[in-house]
């Protein structure tokens, strides 16, 4: 075991149980879903492509859930720059969700997501020291 692999193994760790949740989510409850992402965007430009964004948001948030769990067991069981992949793709998730949250003036929502957008960097800049990337 490798210490300076935590915080990176931690980072993927949280965005695979934060995103797959929520893709799951999305996935077996899109009627709600759809219902409240409606309401939410109801007053902005992209109230007509409610649709069209829940169905992105949810493969951005399984993909990404999915490569950061791979990402986290290649830092500690086989070779590769799945972690890279998977947390960039979580960072790129979060600044889609931050633009929706800013353009819905869904501020504090907004401000929730910046904490999280910071534990992708946090990880991602902890890559250069695990073993074995």
């Amino acid at each position: 075991m490798e210490p300076q692999n935590l915080v990176p193994t931690l980072a993927c760790l949280f965005f695979a149980a934060a995103f797959l949740q929520s893709s799951l989510d999305k996935l077996f409850d899109r009627q709600g879903n759809l219902e409240f992402l409606q309401g939410h965007f109801a007053k902005t430009p992209l109230a007509r492509f409610v649709p069209a964004m829940l169905l992105s948001v949810t493969v951005m948030e399984f993909a990404s859930g999915v490569l950061c769990l791979v990402g986290a067991a290649s830092l500690w069981f086989f070779p590769g720059d799945w972690a890279t992949v998977g947390l960039g793709l979580a960072a790129t998730t979060l600044l889609m969700l931050f633009t929706g949250q800013r353009i819905a003036k869904d501020y504090v929502g907004a401000a929730v997501l910046a904490g999280y957008f910071a534990v992708a960097l946090i990880g991602l800049a902890a890559l250069p020291l695990a073993v074995g990337t």
